[in-house]
């Protein structure tokens, strides 16, 4: 198999079981906005994995944007390893919506533990384009 032809098929790290070329990479690279909230979740989860900070910091909501956010996601990112999501439930944040919320749980390792993001994220529509806005996060180890 070709090089080009191994990185079409490559897998999304969102875990969708979509090519990554027709999945979240078109997202995260800007190339098109993520539909649903649910999408919008899975690239960030996929820019996490990746290490897309520019990514994450502007689909964050602007209010909830801090100074320290690329220095922070930078060294989150440097030293952890996201392993796989599973989405648990989503209310709203179709096409059609204005907000919507997603639940998951991402696990994850690190060199000191391997545990479990539990998270209900808040999304909102804002001038077409879907933003993450907070969430109720836990940490399971």
């Amino acid at each position: 198999m070709s090089q080009d032809m191994e990185v079409i098929n490559k897998a999304c790290p969102c875990g969708s079981g979509k090519p990554f070329t027709y999945c979240c990479e078109p997202i995260v690279q800007g190339q098109k906005s993520a539909p649903t909230a649910e999408a919008l979740m899975r690239s960030r989860y996929t820019a996490f994995a990746l290490g897309a900070i520019d990514y994450l910091i502007d689909t964050t909501a602007p209010e909830n944007r801090r100074d320290d956010d690329a220095e922070l996601l930078a060294d989150q990112v440097k030293y952890t390893n996201w392993t796989g999501l599973k989405i648990l439930s989503k209310d709203q944040g179709g096409r059609s919506d204005e907000s919507g919320m997603v639940e998951f749980e991402a696990d994850f390792e690190t060199e000191d533990q391997s545990g479990t993001l539990y998270e209900k994220s808040n999304f909102r529509r804002d001038q077409g384009s879907w933003l993450y806005v907070d969430g109720e996060v836990e940490v399971r180890t």
